[in-house]
């Protein structure tokens, strides 16, 4: 019987390629926390994560009926996410929307469910090493 590594790994995969490009952006926004007129931006991991695991068959669906339309699933870009700009508490005078104690939560808080997700893949590996073993 054959491993599907796919069924194996599960979510996990996503999670950790979804992580690491948020915490790329989140970077950014720090990074440019003393850039004038910076916007800082952000995306929500969970719809991410959701289109990147498949499309879901949904009544609400859009369909194609013209050649010349465009597919509603490409606002998403190519790794599922939807970049937004960041609403601030209290927007500074040269118009940066970086908040830096919002962003180091963000960041530190990306930074631990990495963390989780790897470990939880790592596990998930280990256990597949145990069942090819046949321990």
């Amino acid at each position: 019987m054959a491993i599907s590594f796919h069924n194996s790994v599960g979510i996990f995969e996503s999670a950790l390629k979804l992580r690491a490009a948020r915490a790329e952006i989140l970077a950014g926004n720090l990074a440019n926390a003393d850039t004038p007129g910076y916007q800082a931006r952000d995306f929500n991991f969970s719809e991410a994560l959701k289109n990147q695991m498949g499309p879901q068959d949904s009544g609400d669906a859009l369909k194609l009926t013209q050649t010349n339309h465009q597919d509603g699933v490409n606002s998403f870009g190519e790794n599922g996410m939807h970049v937004e700009f960041r609403t601030p508490t209290q927007p500074s005078l040269d118009g940066n929307t970086v908040e830096e104690q919002v962003e180091h939560a963000e960041f530190m808080q990306n930074s631990l469910e990495y963390q989780t997700s790897f470990t939880l893949l790592n596990g998930r590996f280990r256990n597949l090493m145990a069942a090819i073993k046949g321990e």
